[in-house]
């Protein structure tokens, strides 16, 4: 099996996936992902989709990922771990789908507007 690449996104994080045959190994910027996630709420968010679908053992997941934060990362990189499984094999797809693995969280952070305080929070009102 050749290596399978994709793409996740979340919020201000992007993170590119590489999976190809091998033995469960999670790498995640060079590091271990448990190393780079210390969180154990987040590490199980990560290998989520790949416990789903049952094959946690069978392939080795490679990540390089930037930008946002430590939950927005990780959630790219469930999504981009998602849609690699959906390409080795498109039987994956039904059960990823039903927990809503393979759909890209696509709420972004509003800008802030000029005149007010925040993006829609303005200056309190003073009659006098």
């Amino acid at each position: 099996m050749e290596i399978i690449n994709a793409l996740g996104r979340r919020k201000a994080a992007v993170a590119r996936v590489y999976v190809k045959q091998g033995n469960g190994t999670v790498t995640v910027n060079g590091k271990d992902f448990k190393t780079y996630f210390p969180v154990p709420h987040i590490q199980t968010a990560i290998l989520a989709a790949l416990q789903t679908v049952s094959v946690e053992t069978l392939y080795d997941v490679t990540v390089n990922v930037k930008g946002g934060g430590v939950k927005g990362q990780a959630e790219a990189v469930r999504l981009g771990i998602a849609r690699a499984l959906c390409e080795i094999n498109i039987e994956f797809r039904p059960a990823l789908k039903a927990l809503g693995y393979l759909t890209r969280d696509a709420r972004e952070v509003e800008r802030k507007k000029f005149g007010l305080r925040k993006a829609r929070r303005a200056t309190q009102f003073s009659k006098r």
